[in-house]
């Protein structure tokens, strides 16, 4: 996986738990202060490896770690149309 796809995927997860986060506002009290978030997509092998990477990494510097595990999001399909004027 490049660095684009792993960047792109990321991204991707961070969306939804944001959107989870707003739903759910509460969660945060529950982040300890200066955490790093890590999210391990369960339906994503090689994404979740490189998660996990970032997680042991911070871990080993002693640096606090809020780990959350979620499925990839199902892209939104939207239907476009084109009118020629």
């Amino acid at each position: 996986m490049t660095k684009d796809e792993v960047i792109k995927k990321n991204l991707d997860l961070h969306s939804e738990w944001m959107k989870y986060t707003f739903e759910n506002p509460d969660v945060f009290d529950r982040i300890p202060k200066g955490a790093v978030l890590v999210i391990l997509p369960e339906d994503d092998k090689e994404l979740y490896a490189e998660n996990y990477s970032v997680l042991e990494e911070n871990k080993r510097k002693g640096i606090p770690v809020f780990v959350v595990t979620m499925k990839m999001p199902k892209p939104q399909i939207t239907n476009i149309e084109i009118i020629a004027a």
